[in-house]
């Protein structure tokens, strides 16, 4: 990172988006100039289903970021998730021309390159390739190969493969708001750089982000990011449910959530009741603290429940792949009563 140089992020989420500008400050640490946020619209589970509305939603983030921090914002790097998003293990080698010559960032990127040719299924392209661990003429488990002597250089990937309709219209929003599209990260691992220190990837950690539309899974072990998964399930179908078992409209559902929400009834006394307006003249409604504490855990154990398989798929029973640093939640989900005891926001 240089000094003076601008960073920006576009999260482009099923609730909200923000536009957040940073600058590298004398101690080479990322300080935020600006950040700017507009509601969504145009975005379902993480994916754009109109174009003009999310145009118009970065444009409000954008203008709002620009204004807070007097900086022109030209060009972004966009967070995608959504459930189109998958991830794969692979492996793959080179045979070096010269094995007396020490291997170089250039082997690396060859190795790198060669799993970026991968065939996908139609639809798909590979957004991102994190090498894991390398082999070098059959020595097992070197972290950082460069300066080391070798002819055959394998590696261990973690590959995330996206649909490419929807990066391109997340492409063609950013673009169309006036900005150059510079690349695309995964959430999740945007996720974990901001919230997780190098201690707990270190120790082992799953990072569960519970946003609007989907809930994000990124698990860390040894440094190494090993597992990533995208669940189309968050915060939105929570207020949908209280929606439909209140019999309440969407914007009541949502404060309720935010004001009363609890994701564990038993805490709640039968007798606490809130009172909502009624509609246009028709009696207020009155909703049992207890139910609704009912119904947002139901859905709060479905999402938490389709997180441990994927954490089970990882592997965590096993000796060497054992999460000692546990969970971090994250997101707006993890802010309901009883999801977390510190949630990291």
């Amino acid at each position: 990172m240089e000094k003076n140089e601008l960073y920006i992020g576009l999260d482009i989420g099923t609730t909200k988006i923000v536009a957040m500008i940073g600058i590298v400050n004398e101690y080479q640490k990322l300080k935020i100039i600006g950040v700017g946020k507009s509601k969504s619209l145009g975005v379902h589970r993480g994916v754009v289903n109109n174009i003009s509305q999310t145009i118009q939603s970065i444009q409000g983030a954008i203008h709002e970021a620009e204004n807070h921090s007097n900086e022109k914002i030209d060009k972004v790097v966009v967070g995608i998730a959504g459930q189109h998003i998958r991830s794969l293990q692979h492996s793959d080698y080179i045979t070096r021309d010269n094995s007396n010559e020490v291997i170089a960032e250039s082997d690396i990127d060859k190795v790198i390159n060669q799993v970026y040719k991968l065939v996908m299924m139609p639809g798909e392209e590979i957004i991102h390739v994190l090498p894991q661990e390398f082999r070098i003429d059959g020595q097992s488990e070197i972290k950082e190969p460069i300066g080391m002597f070798g002819g055959r250089l394998e590696a261990n990937f973690h590959v995330v493969v996206g649909q490419v309709s929807s990066i391109k219209n997340i492409a063609r929003c950013v673009k169309s708001s006036g900005i150059d599209f510079d690349g695309i990260t995964l959430e999740p691992l945007a996720s974990a750089d901001a919230v997780l220190s190098r201690e707990e990837k270190e120790a082992g950690v799953a990072l569960i982000d519970i946003g609007g539309g989907t809930t994000d899974l990124a698990i860390f072990k040894d440094n190494i990011i090993r597992h990533t998964s995208v669940i189309p399930f968050g915060g939105n179908i929570i207020t949908e449910d209280i929606k439909e078992g209140c019999s309440i409209i969407e914007k009541q559902a949502e404060l309720l959530k935010i004001k009363f929400g609890s994701a564990w009834p038993g805490e709640n006394k039968d007798n606490e009741i809130v009172s909502i307006p009624g509609l246009r003249g028709r009696d207020p409604k009155e909703i049992s603290i207890k139910n609704l504490s009912k119904i947002i855990h139901a859905r709060v154990v479905e999402i938490i429940e389709q997180v441990y398989m994927e954490i089970k798929n990882y592997g965590h029973e096993e000796q060497k792949k054992k999460l000692i640093a546990g969970i971090v939640l994250t997101g707006g989900g993890s802010c309901l009563l009883y999801t977390s005891p510190s949630p990291r926001d």
